[in-house]
């Protein structure tokens, strides 16, 4: 499998993202809710990248993921050696200290996890435009052995500079590390975008984000726009967003607006471009238009959460119709037919 570490193992983050593969869109959903966004962004290009997996992979990840959390709900229950007791009872001496010790190690995650299971070619052609600064400190997180390999492979008189910067670096600002090891990790997957397949990749990636609450949706792909334009826009291709409605055809709208609640129309509308909200307007009875057009006028502020909240279960009766096959929803730039 492309882009392990150099000993063939699983990284965290490839475990990360085949865990929330293998757990299935819905709870994959939930667990985002939990995450940062720094961390929502990071497990998505996660999953974009992870190539293929054996199903002894996949259960041995699942495994290991029961295993973390049992100790840890031990842990919390009485500590650390009431935990050891609990897991050599069960499991044995040796298989206790193995999960206990991952555990722990997770508690000292070393920066450039990712970038670490590069081999040495992938790493020089990762920072051949880097300044020295950014290579001392991404060198000096590497095996001695792979840090040699890249060193020797640089120009002379970077060679210099970059030993210089790595003698004299005493401390380092966090952030300066983290913003160093995203820049760096986003580059490095996106040169091994190839590797993609079935296990993971784009579809994964869709059927997670069609999964998200609005809010989260709008920020996942905004901040692909950024860091990845041509992912974000694959993405957005996928994937049935509310702004895609203006693109439905005029027979497709009126059976997704049948299953929609009045209210849930007007506040979607609040937030919404005028062009989608022409679109919606037009296939709407010319009673349900007043009613509404009234309504709006009456509304008031609405918080954004709220406007998100109700472009979203229009978006998933959308959804609900193409999978039962009511309604056939081309991506592209396709029309929209019913059924």
């Amino acid at each position: 499998m492309a882009g392990r570490t150099h000993d063939g193992k699983l990284t965290r983050r490839e475990k990360a993202a085949i865990l929330l593969i293998a757990l299935g869109k819905n709870h994959a959903a939930q667990i985002f809710k939990y995450l940062t966004e720094e961390e929502i962004a990071t497990l998505t290009l996660a999953i974009t990248t992870t190539t293929k997996v054996t199903k002894e992979e996949s259960e041995a990840v699942l495994a290991e993921f029961l295993e973390t959390c049992l100790a840890q709900k031990y842990i919390s229950e009485g500590g650390l050696d009431y935990a050891r007791g609990v897991l050599k009872k069960a499991l044995g001496d040796n298989k206790a200290d193995e999960i206990l010790d991952k555990l722990t190690e997770t508690l000292q995650v070393r920066p450039f996890e990712f970038v670490r299971k590069a081999d040495t070619l992938q790493i020089v052609h990762l920072i051949a435009n880097e300044n020295p600064q950014t290579i001392a400190l991404l060198l000096s997180y590497l095996e001695p052995k792979k840090a040699s390999g890249v060193l020797a492979a640089l120009p002379s008189e970077l060679q210099v500079e970059v030993i210089t910067r790595m003698a004299n670096m005493e401390s380092v600002i966090p952030e300066y590390i983290r913003e160093a090891e995203m820049i760096l990790e986003q580059r490095l997957a996106k040169m091994g975008m190839s590797d993609q397949t079935t296990v993971g990749g784009l579809d994964a990636v869709v059927k997670i984000i069609n999964s998200v609450d609005r809010g989260t949706e709008k920020y996942i792909l905004e901040s692909l726009d950024v860091i990845d334009p041509d992912l974000s826009e694959n993405i957005k291709k996928n994937m049935f967003v509310f702004e895609d409605i203006a693109k439905l055809s005029n027979q497709a709208i009126q059976r997704v607006l049948r299953d929609v609640q009045q209210s849930d129309i007007a506040v979607a509308l609040k937030g919404a471009t005028p062009e989608v909200k022409s679109v919606i307007m037009s296939n709407l009875s010319k009673r349900l238009q007043e009613m509404i057009i009234d309504e709006l006028e009456v509304m008031g502020p609405i918080r954004i959460k709220d406007v998100e909240d109700a472009q979203q279960r229009i978006v998933n009766a959308v959804r609900s119709l193409e999978e039962s096959g009511e309604i056939i929803v081309s991506r592209g730039d396709a029309s929209d037919v019913l059924i």
